[in-house]
């Protein structure tokens, strides 16, 4: 059987509303017990509901705080608390401290029990009904105070139901806050399964599947060939390294953007563990972005990847790399002012077996993003890539079997 609303996630929400009634209960019942003190005679009693209110909040708020799932079983603090407001009856003598303090103590019981609380609070009104009654005719007050005397017991019901109702509609909250994030949660792993999925895929899985046809054609080759068979031995041998290095890199980039450091703080990090490797200089202007999981992972191989291939190629002395949002896009580019080149069209470059630029296209696509490439001889590189942030993530393709 499914737990009861309010005493989901520990208790949370009757917890916490508890622990506001009983700090408003009791600024208000010791202000009319202070009132008291000093305006009405038998300050004795006065004195004594206000170490009695202070001494019973102080000792339910501790039980709250220290254990918050005392709120699963309320019955034993509730007839500790009837108690109090007993002891309170008794010393302030029927007095506005004691007025003030059912209404609190209403307001305890709905939040704890919610309209379960519904005896105590013809209780309570029922015991304000009679107090008022005896105050009255005993005082016989202005008509103007009788009749606010007279209605502070309705108040209690009302502050009940209240408290009941702030309970219900907080416990809601929370339960809807946990399961939004459950979904969330769930999502990203989701995406992450599958984002591997394509890595291992377009990686190690296709470098291995090589090695497996070399290696099932090995044996034949050794008896009739045995020079096919030494490069097929070798073939196997260099695919099996490639499928490590492969699987380096994966690991590698997976590190490379930890989900608990802010997406810039990443871009900074990149890049300043390839300056200090490469010696080469770089300036970093990166913006508080924070891209959906998906995004933030492909932007950090492409930037990765950009900075391998000025490291490799450009014979650059400095590299400028920003990261901005503008609008509903995030951008960010790599500039270098190394020895740039005559910028061919990506089936060239596929065909040549320069596949950097290709691999960091067909990530920027994955995202639903555009990369652009600019170079020239002797006048450096730029590589721009900008993805949307507000449209959802596309979804990543499974690897075909």
């Amino acid at each position: 059987m499914r737990e009861p609303l309010r005493y989901r996630h520990g208790g949370v929400a009757p917890a916490a509303i508890c622990r506001a009634v009983l700090l408003s209960r009791a600024a208000v019942a010791l202000t009319a017990a202070g009132v008291d003190l000093v305006l009405v005679a038998g300050r004795w009693s006065a004195a004594n509901v206000l170490v009695l209110v202070a001494a019973g909040t102080v000792v339910e708020l501790s039980v709250l705080t220290r254990w918050p799932r005392v709120v699963r079983r309320p019955f034993p603090v509730i007839v500790v608390d009837l108690l109090i407001v007993l002891a309170v009856l008794v010393m302030s003598g029927g007095g506005m401290a004691f007025f003030t303090f059912i209404v609190g103590s209403s307001a305890l019981a709905g939040s704890l029990l919610g309209l379960r609380a519904l005896p105590l609070w013809i209780l309570y009104t029922a015991s304000g009904f009679g107090v008022a009654t005896l105050v009255v005719g005993e005082f016989e007050p202005p008509r103007e105070v009788a009749a606010f005397v007279v209605a502070m017991p309705i108040v209690a019901m009302l502050a009940g139901l209240g408290a009941a109702t702030a309970t219900y509609a907080l416990a809601r909250y929370v339960d809807l806050a946990v399961e939004v994030v459950a979904a969330a949660q769930r999502s990203a792993a989701a995406s992450e399964r599958a984002r591997l999925a394509r890595e291992l895929h377009d990686s190690v899985a296709k470098t291995l599947r090589g090695v497996s046809f070399a290696a099932l054609a090995l044996p034949n080759s050794l008896r009739r060939s045995p020079d096919l068979a030494e490069q097929l031995a070798s073939t196997v041998s260099q695919g099996a390294e490639a499928a490590a290095r492969e699987a380096r890199q994966l690991m590698q980039g997976l590190r490379a953007d930890p989900l608990d450091r802010d997406f810039d703080a990443t871009v900074h990090l990149i890049c300043r563990s390839w300056a200090d490797e490469t010696g080469i200089r770089t300036r970093v202007m990166a913006s508080a972005v924070e891209p959906p999981v998906a995004l933030r992972y492909e932007l950090a191989r492409i930037l990765q990847e950009a900075l391998h291939n000025v490291s490799r190629h450009a014979r650059a002395t400095q590299v400028t790399v920003r990261l901005v949002r503008e609008d509903d896009m995030v951008e960010l580019s790599v500039r270098d002012d190394g020895l740039g080149f005559a910028m061919p069209d990506l089936g060239t470059l596929q065909g040549g077996g320069h596949f950097g630029i290709v691999g960091m296209s067909e990530r920027a696509r994955a995202v639903g993003g555009i990369l652009q490439v600019s170079s020239a001889p002797r006048a450096g590189t730029t590589v721009v890539v900008r993805v949307p942030v507000r449209a959802e993530s596309p979804v990543m393709p499974e690897p075909s079997r």
